[in-house]
């Protein structure tokens, strides 16, 4: 893998390169040396080398010496708020209280009717080499990234973005996010539970994510689900998750209110 650390648009992995970027490039942060190792230790406990390029010279001094004193970093503290992304409007940047995966009403009714979520390949049952070969796959991800129910910032637009484009089986443009939006439905773990999961993993990309399940009566913070999916999420919601399950009405311009408007119903619900 390749690592490549500058001031890019954000954070992402993409056909075998680790596109790192810095919040005040070209400042590198004591969590942003913690992301590296944390990917460059993932990548080498599946059998992967990582190379890594910075056109600062400076910056890539600091990491190879980070990489020389990992214990030093490896436990820094995540920020309240990253400013990694600031594509947000609202917050410019990603609030870290809370994790947050995002699916389909087809995939939560039937992650409700399981108990948990489950990896893509718990849940697909299928070999990882289709999954692997899937149109889906664009980013042409190695085979352990379907072993991992996948986690963004609670106030992320991401999930829901994905939710769109497999939907429409393309790129959403401006009008999907905006007057055609249909939200997913949303679920929520706080980050400071969580982390306690046995099967947790950080991987220096994503906040983090579990290996193939999250059983949702023990880890669940909430659930939200857009009030014109009701009728279709009521029935099968279990007892023991009806007090965690939140209906939010979609009366947002785009996808940026709606995030914006969910996150700020979990934080009251946090208070």
């Amino acid at each position: 893998m390749l690592i490549k650390i500058g001031d890019f648009e954000f954070t992402e992995v993409w056909d075998g390169v680790f596109y790192k970027k810095l919040s005040q490039y070209p400042v590198i942060s004591d969590w942003e040396k913690r992301n590296i190792i944390e990917f460059v230790e993932y990548e080498a406990s599946h059998g992967r080398e990582c190379q890594i390029e910075c056109e600062n010279v400076d910056v890539l001094a600091e990491v190879n010496q980070a990489q020389q004193n990992r214990e030093t970093y490896r436990h820094t503290p995540r920020p309240a708020l990253i400013t990694e992304c600031t594509a947000c409007p609202y917050r410019k940047g990603c609030v870290t209280e809370f994790v947050c995966h995002t699916t389909s009403v087809e995939n939560a009714v039937k992650i409700l009717n399981c108990g948990s979520l489950l990896s893509a390949v718990k849940v697909r049952n299928i070999p990882v080499e289709e999954l692997m070969a899937e149109s889906r796959n664009a980013a042409n991800d190695p085979a352990d990234y379907f072993e991992y129910i996948m986690l963004a910032w609670g106030n992320c637009q991401a999930g829901d973005r994905l939710v769109m484009e497999r939907k429409l089986g393309r790129f959403p443009d401006e009008t999907d996010l905006s007057v055609n939006f249909t939200p997913g439905v949303r679920f929520y773990f706080r980050y400071d539970d969580l982390v306690k999961h046995p099967d947790c993993t950080f991987d220096g990309v994503l906040p983090m994510k579990v290996k193939d399940e999250i059983i949702l009566k023990d880890w669940l913070y909430a659930m939200v689900v857009p009030e014109e999916l009701r009728e279709l999420i009521e029935p099968v919601i279990p007892e023991e998750l009806a007090d965690r399950v939140i209906y939010v009405a979609n009366d947002c311009r785009d996808i940026w209110d709606w995030s914006e408007k969910v996150y700020r119903l979990i934080e009251k619900r946090n208070l």
